[in-house]
């Protein structure tokens, strides 16, 4: 016979004990690490009996099957392999996607290529480099190893993605507005030496370049230097396509 104090104590006690069983079985549990797909060890982060927290690295695995190769594309093709946001055309960017074709080559085999399929485009260009990350996996070469950290050359063929009817650029600067917001470019006339406004519809922003949708029918010579400061007929003159001396009178031939 025991008091009830103490019967509650040794209850509180024995219950407290199995909490404490079943948290260290649990913790027992997560020290088995199981590897997502069947591969090679890479690097150790850590060593034998090491005290690691949650989330940390323990290992690098690689995988002996499929290979990453990591590029970066230019926002121009990046916006030929994407499209734009609607279902129709993301539906049809995944049709593009797949008219890709990307082959991977290596310095030390020159003459063997690798096929390249897509897996993922970064939708956030880089700060520095302002190009898009895109990965493609190509199967593990048999012939030579190819370790991570390693360089290829790859090659796209972006014959599917391009368009049939010829794209019209600008530079930026002759692209002007008028008093309506719209945007307009000064035409030069050959013979009079005389420029005109022309109204423009533009689209994407290419570098230093403005896509001209609608407007010109092409081989128009368009004004850009000082196109901020011309006028409806105003008179030009074409700018030298080289800076050159001026002789003096009074210098030798």
């Amino acid at each position: 016979n025991i008091s009830r104090m103490d019967f509650d104590r040794m209850e509180a006690d024995f219950r407290t004990a199995s909490a404490n069983l079943s948290l260290a079985e649990k913790d027992l549990e997560y020290t088995v690490l199981t590897s997502p797909f069947a591969g090679r060890i890479a690097r150790r982060w850590v060593e034998n009996f090491e005290d690691v927290q949650a989330k940390q690295t323990v290992f690098t695995l690689q995988n002996v099957d499929l290979l990453d190769v990591v590029i970066d594309l230019p926002e121009s093709v990046v916006q030929m392999v994407r499209g734009g946001r609607s279902d129709e055309q993301e539906s049809a960017t995944n049709t593009a996607e797949n008219t890709v074709t990307a082959f991977a080559s290596f310095e030390a085999r020159p003459n063997s290529r690798f096929a390249l399929k897509p897996k993922e485009i970064a939708t956030k260009a880089d700060q520095q480099t302002q190009t898009f990350r895109a990965t493609w996996t190509m199967e593990a070469p048999e012939e030579f190893t190819v370790l991570p950290g390693m360089t290829t050359n790859v090659q796209l063929d972006l014959a599917a993605l391009m368009r049939d009817d010829p794209v019209k650029r600008v530079p930026a600067r002759a692209v002007q507005a008028d008093s309506g917001l719209d945007a307009r470019v000064w035409v030069l006339d050959s013979d009079s030496m005389t420029v005109s406004s022309q109204s423009v519809t533009i689209g994407r922003m290419v570098d230093r370049n403005i896509e001209v949708l609608d407007g010109l029918e092409g081989g128009e010579e368009i004004v850009a230097v000082g196109a901020p400061f011309l006028a409806e007929g105003m008179k030009v003159t074409r700018m030298a396509q080289s800076e050159q001396a001026v002789p003096r009178a009074d210098d030798p031939l």
